[in-house]
């Protein structure tokens, strides 16, 4: 899939790829999402925590940037090199809430990235060196990456195990 080129393609796409995934887990019941092993030890419902985390971490690193402060990105605990273990402290930090509260904040995170995408100018969104926190990235390239491509991969991960 071609990277957007526009803020209207930023959420066009979003907006396709989190409804395919929300039909998906339609077809989920409450049992489904709970069981571990969908991706590695994570159930459907740890996979949503890990999309809420990284929307929220993008929405701060964000925030903090239009306050012209340089956030610890990804983490004040943990570097780019090291995903797999922030990954998993997201997973620690989730793995034993209840699936009605992580799919509220699964639903209250998109809306609140979708809101804060609107709200910035193109120009911004594909500008880079406007943040010191992307480096020479444009902002777009982190919101695709919260939204539309997590989607994308958590519901083929999540496609792949239930269909076994």
């Amino acid at each position: 899939m071609p990277k957007p080129t526009t803020k209207t393609q930023i959420v066009e796409t979003a907006q396709k790829e989190r409804a395919a995934l929300e039909e998906l887990l339609s077809t989920l019941t409450p049992e489904q999402m709970m069981k571990p092993d969908v991706i590695g030890e994570w159930a459907v419902k740890d996979v949503l925590a890990h999309l809420f985390e990284w929307e929220g971490m993008v929405m701060k690193w964000y925030e903090a940037g239009v306050k012209g402060k340089v956030p610890a990105v990804p983490s004040e605990d943990y570097n780019w090199g090291q995903l797999p273990q922030l990954n998993h402290a997201i997973f620690l930090r989730h793995r034993d809430k209840p699936l009605a509260k992580i799919m509220k904040t699964f639903k209250a995170s998109h809306k609140k990235i979708m809101k804060t995408i609107d709200n910035i100018p193109e120009k911004e969104l594909f500008t880079r060196k406007i943040y010191k926190w992307a480096n020479n990235n444009p902002l777009a390239a982190y919101f695709v990456s919260a939204t539309s491509s997590h989607y994308r991969w958590a519901r083929t991960e999540i496609r792949k195990k239930v269909k076994k």
